[in-house]
């Protein structure tokens, strides 16, 4: 078994310190950034062991105590069929996230591959896909998802379908302009006159060199994702009955602003705040990774 000595103790604290003097830096010179990523990481682990901790079963309908304030039993009240909003939101928590991250992993996984290809080999084959993100982005994009979800049925695999193609063109036009000034720099001629074939070329030294931009805007597209999930919710071709998505909460709770107004502002308090923290960890990000925003 191998000994924890006094050096090795105090090699981790010497390793542990500039973490955390980056950590203070970071928090000085971005703070709402910082509390943005702080949220974040909260809504993804309330999303992970919320459901397993909540109190009630969050479809189970109890008449008797339909439309209840909040108080120490229902800590966020009930709504019109008796269901514990706590429950209702910290399970909405793990469906609108988990439709976030399902767009995020495929717009970024398309939406890089696509534009590495436009960009690196221009021609016929970039202006077909440059006509198609020209025809997609001219969509309202709400319009556009509207008229996906309702050609292939409102379910939570159509409604990541539907919302990841409203978004990954967006990702594919960025990553086409880096590499369209990459492959034009001194290292991607050097490859090239060494032989490198273009596979080499895209992974070993243009993609890494997308990251940056695809980072920034996954932090984007994470947010506006969960807000058209919850718009498309709220208009009744999200995520379908019984599941309690923050979106369908809030359509639920329209018609009893009067009588519960507790019903619609756990989950729109949570969907405002989820958005804003997304659109301040990427503005943090650009300035912390952009080299030329950092030298400021």
């Amino acid at each position: 078994m191998q000994e924890t000595t006094p050096t090795t103790t105090i090699q981790r604290r010497g390793e542990a310190a500039p973490l955390l003097a980056r950590a203070a830096r970071l928090f000085k010179r971005q703070p709402v950034g910082f509390v943005s990523a702080i949220i974040l990481v909260a809504l993804i682990v309330t999303a992970i062991v919320g459901p397993i901790a909540a109190p009630y079963d969050p479809i189970q309908v109890d008449a008797d105590a339909a439309l209840k304030a909040p108080s120490s039993a229902h800590l966020f009240g009930t709504d019109n069929l008796g269901r514990d909003l706590l429950s209702r939101v910290l399970q909405g928590a793990r469906i609108s996230l988990s439709v976030g991250f399902l767009v995020l992993l495929i717009g970024v996984s398309i939406g890089t591959f696509v534009g590495l290809v436009s960009g690196y080999y221009g021609g016929v084959t970039d202006q077909v896909i440059q006509r198609l993100v020209d025809l997609s982005l001219t969509v309202p994009t709400l319009l556009l998802a509207l008229v996906i979800v309702t050609a292939l049925g409102p379910s939570l695999p159509n409604v990541v379908i539907a919302i990841a193609t409203i978004q990954t063109p967006r990702l594919i036009r960025l990553v086409r302009s880096v590499v369209l000034t990459l492959k034009e720099s001194d290292y991607v001629t050097a490859a090239i006159a060494l032989g490198a074939n273009d596979a080499r070329i895209l992974t070993r030294h243009i993609l890494p060199q997308t990251f940056v931009s695809v980072i920034v805007m996954a932090t984007l597209i994470l947010p506006n994702a969960i807000l058209v999930e919850a718009s498309l919710s709220f208009l009744g071709l999200g995520v379908p009955e019984p599941a309690p998505s923050w979106g369908r909460m809030l359509s639920d709770a329209r018609r009893f602003l009067q009588t519960g107004p507790w019903m619609a502002m756990a989950p729109g308090i949570l969907i405002a705040i989820t958005v804003f923290s997304g659109n301040m960890l990427g503005d943090m990000l650009r300035d912390v990774l952009d080299p030329r925003l950092r030298s400021r």
